[in-house]
């Protein structure tokens, strides 16, 4: 059944005045509307409006301030490392971000960390904005401990996204955003919502078995999601590895909290003492194009590596191949033309927010 649909713009006002009710200045509830704006118009509904009650959650129960101060503790020309000072990730990172960029700028290339900050949102609106000023984007973060490792059943991990976004001058840069898990954990919500059932292959129930079932994933009860792989046959070594990876970079390299020591962001109630630095880590890096070539021959270059990867001959005639980044493309054409959709379950949310606030939704 077709979903109703709403104004990506509106979406984002409603968001943006949620914030500003909550006591966030014109700056941070801006920025926080946006990155949650922009995983709506790119089709990643696991991370955009319907996150909304989880930061309002943390925001009414201050476990997060709603300005927080974000200060650099540590820097050289080309790196930095920042503190975000307790605050939402969606505020504290585009601040990180832009540092980034501003150091690739002037130097080439910029590596920055950042520590006691949260969920992030999605990890390609960063790499995103470092593509537009013709640069590689890197970005990462490590996440509430969901994930097993390879041959345990216990959560220690996060979904610990990545995203690399390569500039494609004057077009849609070509974007790698994903989680190291089998799935973002915002897919087993959809689920829920949609009372569906989960493949194979994305958590194990609280006996340690793979489960179909998404009510059994989720709140206090015990479960853990799977890295990319799922299983031994299928690589399940590759997906643990490159979660670990995010970790150490994001957390244990910036003194975040890492492992299963970093908050809870459903249920922040239920958070661990950190043991080493407070709030979850992110990496943010840079490198500008023109330090390798010049950009009208790396246009053509990447132009023709498109063109030959188009013409991949395709299993099905009726699904041709596609390059990374062009289903996000095909999402905003659609989503800036015709609206968002909404499950109606979210809706439900976004109406309680604005009862319980005073804040207007249409």
């Amino acid at each position: 059944m077709d979903q109703p649909r709403y104004p990506l713009h509106e979406l984002q006002a409603f968001s943006k005045n949620v914030f500003l009710k909550l006591g966030c200045n014109e700056a941070n509830a801006t920025t926080g509307a946006e990155v949650l704006a922009e995983s709506d118009k790119r089709g990643i509904d696991s991370h955009g409006i319907a996150r909304l009650h989880n930061y309002v959650h943390w925001l009414t129960g201050k476990f997060a301030p709603a300005n927080p101060e974000v200060a650099i503790i540590r820097q050289s020309g080309s790196t930095a490392l920042v503190d975000g000072g307790g605050g939402l990730g969606i505020m504290v990172a585009p601040i990180a971000n832009k540092i980034c960029i501003e150091k690739t700028l002037a130097s080439g290339t910029a590596w920055v960390n950042v520590r006691n900050s949260n969920h992030f949102g999605i990890a390609g609106y960063y790499t995103n904005l470092a593509a537009e000023q013709d640069l590689v984007g890197w970005a990462m973060s490590n996440a509430t401990a969901q994930v097993a490792p390879a041959r345990s059943k216990q959560p220690m991990l996060g979904t610990n996204p990545f995203s690399v976004a390569i500039p494609n001058p004057g077009k849609f840069p070509l974007m790698i955003d994903m989680a190291t898990s089998a799935v973002a954990y915002g897919k087993i919500e959809i689920a829920k919502r949609e009372n569906a059932k989960m493949p194979i292959g994305w958590a194990l129930n609280h006996l340690g078995e793979h489960t179909t079932n998404p009510f059994e994933i989720g709140g206090k009860q015990k479960y853990s999601m799977l890295p990319v792989g799922s299983v031994k046959e299928h690589g399940v070594h590759k997906g643990y590895c490159l979660s670990a990876m995010a970790d150490l970079l994001s957390g244990v390299l910036g003194d975040a909290a890492f492992g299963p020591f970093g908050p809870h962001f459903m249920v922040p109630e239920i958070s661990p003492s950190p043991l080493f630095g407070p709030g979850l880590g992110h990496m943010f890096g840079a490198f500008q194009v023109e330090a390798f070539s010049d950009i009208e021959s790396y246009q053509a270059r990447i132009k023709e590596w498109i063109s030959a990867f188009k013409r991949a001959e395709p299993i099905d005639e009726n699904e041709p191949v596609l390059v990374p980044g062009e289903p996000e493309q095909f999402a905003m054409a659609d989503r800036l033309l015709n609206g968002v959709p909404l499950n109606p379950e979210v809706v439900r949310s976004l109406r309680t927010i604005s009862k319980d606030l005073g804040v207007a939704f249409d």
